[in-house]
């Protein structure tokens, strides 16, 4: 597949302006003005092929914001050179914007007192989709998210996890090539996040969408995304596959085991007992130990003797601590 996205040695500066504490540094600013520049991206580079469910992860403050606002064309970078579907998003706004969708978890483009049916005409007038075609378009997604008792209804009147699937169906009425999500699931119930997810992938496989998710839940970087992008101060830290870092990672497992009787010491080559209390222990593997069921029962059964054990892997939220942790982040 070809790439959709380009972002070479992309850098960003934002201005700063200080001033000294107390009226007398107040009047000292009126003027001559202080500043400092902050470089929100630090020689971003990245590559999204076409198709793609990419998550764009990183803490809070580390650049993801400012990347996604330059790839929608809302901002412009100090420097470096981004094509995203034979478009310069900044420079090509008016022709760019018509091949993308976005959705701001916080923000709407739906209006607030209006039926979400009038906001879907003006989104259809806006990009001039043919009657036809928006008609066609918005029936697939009625079915697909079950919007259609909420379209007569203003967008005030709705609940959070409504709102969300409108606004989802706002964004793809012009079947754009590429959907930028921002925190897509962020206060939504467990049932709307799948119905969500669910819908993300269908558009991915049917229409070939190309999404871009920003997220803290890892649940939804794990139930969706093929590739991961992690960027923390500015700078692009891993750029594969959440399964390598899951495997990275989640080798780190927790053993329960419940023993026969009582000893008064436990030892398992390549495990470090955790917990020791009468018949039961709690173990975790050293890094250097790839745990293995079969190899584990036969070396933990030549000494003792078990009743019933149990392995736990670390969860992903977990893993993205982890991976934090190794970048110091």
């Amino acid at each position: 597949m070809s790439n959709i996205i380009e972002f070479n040695n992309i850098n960003k500066e934002f201005k700063i302006f200080l001033r000294d504490k107390g009226l007398w540094g107040a009047i000292k600013g009126l003027f001559k003005r202080k500043h400092k520049l902050i470089k929100a991206l630090n020689n971003v580079c990245f590559e999204i092929q076409e198709g793609d469910i990419v998550g764009y992860i990183g803490p809070n403050g580390a650049g993801k914001s400012t990347t996604i606002k330059i790839m929608s064309g809302i901002l412009t970078p100090t420097s470096g050179q981004c094509k995203i579907n034979g478009y310069i998003p900044w420079k090509d706004r008016k022709k760019y914007v018509k091949s993308i969708g976005v959705v701001f978890g916080q923000r709407s483009q739906l209006w607030w007192d209006v039926p979400v049916r009038d906001s879907f005409e003006l989104l259809k007038d806006i990009y001039n989709i043919p009657t036809e075609e928006y008609q066609k378009t918005l029936d697939i997604l009625i079915d697909i998210l079950k919007i259609g008792e909420l379209l007569d209804r203003p967008l005030r009147q709705l609940s959070l996890g409504q709102k969300m699937k409108c606004e989802l169906a706002g964004a793809l009425l012009h079947k754009p090539k590429i959907l930028f999500l921002d925190e897509p699931t962020i206060g939504l119930d467990a049932v709307t996040k799948l119905a969500v997810r669910d819908f993300v992938k269908y558009i991915n496989k049917e229409w070939k969408t190309t999404v871009i998710l920003t997220t803290h839940d890892m649940t939804d970087i794990d139930a969706l995304t093929n590739k991961v992008i992690l960027i923390g101060k500015g700078k692009i830290l891993y750029n594969g596959s959440f399964e390598y870092l899951k495997n990275k990672y989640a080798n780190e497992k927790t053993i329960t085991v419940e023993f026969l009787k009582e000893y008064d010491k436990i030892e398992v080559e390549g495990y470090n007992v955790v917990s020791h209390d009468k018949n039961v222990a709690v173990l975790k593997n050293f890094p250097q130990t790839i745990f293995n069921t079969q190899k584990f029962l036969q070396t933990i059964t030549q000494k003792y003797e078990i009743v019933d054990f149990s392995v736990n892997t670390i969860s992903v939220d977990e893993v993205l601590a982890k991976l934090y942790k190794e970048f110091n982040l």
